[in-house]
């Protein structure tokens, strides 16, 4: 009886173990790593963003302030 007792609490003991290193570890580990990937493609947007609102501030012309002393006053022209 005692032989039999052991036994099972040596099967129950592989199991768990195998349950913990074949299953819990492997899915805490692609979790880790998918995270990662996740984190490395938000900055890369979050990059590729920024370069492209600063090519297109960069690309924008600057307005032209007008000032006093530049306008021209417009004189009819009568034929």
């Amino acid at each position: 009886m005692k032989f039999i007792e052991t036994a099972l609490e040596i099967f129950l003991l592989y199991l768990l173990y195998k349950f913990i290193f074949d299953f819990i570890i492997p899915i805490y580990e692609s979790s880790k790593k998918i995270k990662k990937q996740f984190g490395e493609m938000q900055d890369k947007m979050q990059n590729d963003l920024n370069k492209f609102q600063n090519h297109q501030n960069a690309s924008q012309p600057e307005p032209s302030v007008k000032k006093d002393e530049d306008y021209i006053d417009f004189e009819e022209i009568k034929k």
